[in-house]
């Protein structure tokens, strides 16, 4: 299983999201000090579920990055992180 997807597989099993829309936006940063030579280095996850719902930003975060803490420590070098709700969601 590629990189991608298993981020993808760890996001839906933890919080079944309703939307969940991953980017790999490593090419991006090819190149730059401190960033692995991977081609998955940096990602951009938009999520909305009902399980993050409620929490913090940071509470959210958290839940997130211990989904994804191998991932973490391996490859991943850096994630944005959109969590969205019925509010963000009508005012894009």
């Amino acid at each position: 299983m590629d990189f991608e997807e298993n981020i993808r597989k760890k996001l839906e099993n933890a919080f079944q999201p309703e939307i969940l829309e991953i980017r790999n936006d490593s090419a991006l940063h090819a190149g730059h000090a401190g960033s692995p030579d991977t081609g998955n280095s940096h990602f951009s996850i938009r999520i909305k579920a009902k399980t993050l719902e409620g929490l913090s930003r940071v509470e959210q975060q958290r839940c997130v990055y211990a989904v994804l803490a191998e991932e973490l420590q391996r490859n991943l070098h850096a994630l944005q992180l959109y969590v969205l709700n019925n509010k963000n969601l009508t005012e894009s």
